[in-house]
């Protein structure tokens, strides 16, 4: 749609205020010391709906951006649902689609991880992992279910082509696992993965770190952005920037080689607390 494509290119050559998540892009560039080179868009819209003189519009807005750190170069991208309402050739409350955040319905969300059970390692091919991660980050693997809140499942992808071992079925409550129509509550819900990488003594399983720094491709960092204890989100650890800080793939708002800290999230708040797992 032209009308779409001048109205971005307005706001980024423009550098219009309003618009929330990019300054916030725009100030974590500059706090880590990283250069906007040069960004390129491309949307696509996947529903439209006519009403009386009006028409609402559904889009996905595939960001490209080719940041410089120093003499390093990497390339951000990011898919964000937007929607806006069309009347008489006007773009009109242009905004991003509200994602509910779901979770399973049960009340357990803390998964049997068989604590005190012998201790068991396996041999974690992060390379694999981070393949894989990259292949799927703004498309899903048909062999999967699709959620609307994808961000947990798609680690928990991540970690199994890494050869992370399945173990708990058909116990949803127990282990993590994937087996077609049924799965685990930690292979989707983002709290309990979290709280089964903190106990998991075997298959699967994690050690806490306390720096972001500590981590290497193929880790995970879960995100509770109100710092109410309830974790939303997970990402999964692709590449390190020019000073050893982790860039991550993520699902839901889907994103590749992303700063960790999400402070350019629209669900960021200054109340985020992060865990950081080595997996493995």
């Amino acid at each position: 749609m032209k009308l779409l494509e001048e109205f971005w290119k307005e706001i980024f050559e423009t550098k219009s205020k309003g618009l929330e998540w990019w300054e916030r892009q725009q100030a974590l560039n500059e706090k880590r010391n990283a250069k906007l080179v040069k960004v390129n868009g491309k949307g696509h819209i996947y529903q439209r709906m006519k009403y009386d003189q009006e028409e609402k519009v559904y889009y996905h807005l595939h960001l490209s951006m080719l940041m410089k750190q120093g003499k390093h170069f990497f390339r951000e991208e990011r898919t964000i649902p937007y929607e806006f309402r069309l009347r008489a050739g006007e773009i009109m409350d242009h905004r991003p689609t509200v994602i509910n955040e779901q979770v399973e319905p049960t009340e357990k969300l803390f998964p049997d991880v068989g604590k005190g059970e012998k201790s068991e390692r396996f041999v974690y091919d992060r390379l694999a992992a981070v393949q894989y991660a990259e292949r799927w980050w703004n498309s899903y693997n048909p062999q999967y279910r699709k959620f609307e809140v994808d961000c947990t499942n798609y680690v928990s992808q991540c970690l199994r082509a890494g050869g992370a071992p399945m173990r708990g079925a058909p116990n949803r409550n127990q282990g993590w696992w994937y087996s077609g129509s049924n799965w685990s509550y930690s292979w989707a819900v983002a709290h309990s993965l979290r709280w089964y990488l903190a106990g998991s003594t075997q298959g699967l399983t994690g050690t806490e770190v306390d720096s972001p720094a500590e981590l290497q491709p193929g880790d995970v960092i879960c995100y509770d952005f109100e710092g109410d204890g309830r974790w939303n989100h997970n990402t999964i650890v692709v590449a390190k920037d020019a000073y050893g800080m982790p860039l991550v793939n993520a699902h839901t708002s889907n994103s590749r080689q992303r700063y960790w800290s999400y402070e350019d999230s629209t669900a960021y708040t200054p109340n985020i607390q992060y865990k950081f797992f080595r997996i493995g």
